[in-house]
């Protein structure tokens, strides 16, 4: 930018993006101060480099502002998610099962976590049971991420949304 440029010779590119042509660094520079803008490289690899006259300070000012707007207009994917139990009953397993339906149609991912307690242990097929068919009636709109996989005392499944 503007004084660290070395080259003897660049080739210009105008305030309103039309080529110039190859000139003299300093009668670039000269332009650039004319117009009271700066003298940006913008292809330093080129022969010879090519320069831009610009408003540096309102370019980076543009810059930042467009990569903030694509941030915004990103979707951020979350983790929701469900609990169970063994003994959930029938409607308690339904309601869940809704909320979790809510949940993938906003495009979020659900983790629906299984606890057991005390003698539930034993029956682990039970719980893998349970998960398989909460899986199974959300099969529409989601598809299994992660199948059921204990972890201490619990059982977890990830579900990820069908695009």
């Amino acid at each position: 930018m503007n004084e660290r440029i070395r080259v003897p010779e660049v080739r210009l590119i105008g305030e309103e993006g039309e080529q110039v042509g190859i000139v003299p660094t300093e009668t670039a520079l000269a332009r650039a101060r004319e117009a009271g803008l700066d003298l940006v490289e913008v292809a330093p690899q080129a022969r010879p480099p090519v320069c831009r006259l610009m408003d540096y300070g309102k370019y980076k000012y543009e810059q930042r502002k467009k990569q903030q707007k694509a941030r915004e207009r990103q979707h951020k994917i979350r983790i929701k998610g469900i609990r169970l139990r063994p003994k959930t009953d029938e409607h308690d397993f339904q309601v869940k099962l809704d909320r979790a339906r809510r949940f993938l149609e906003q495009g979020n991912k659900v983790q629906v976590t299984l606890l057991f307690r005390g003698r539930e242990m034993a029956h682990l097929d039970l719980g893998r049971n349970l998960l398989m068919r909460f899986a199974a009636e959300l099969s529409e709109v989601s598809s299994v991420e992660r199948a059921p996989k204990m972890e201490g005392r619990r059982m977890t499944l990830l579900l990820n949304r069908i695009q």
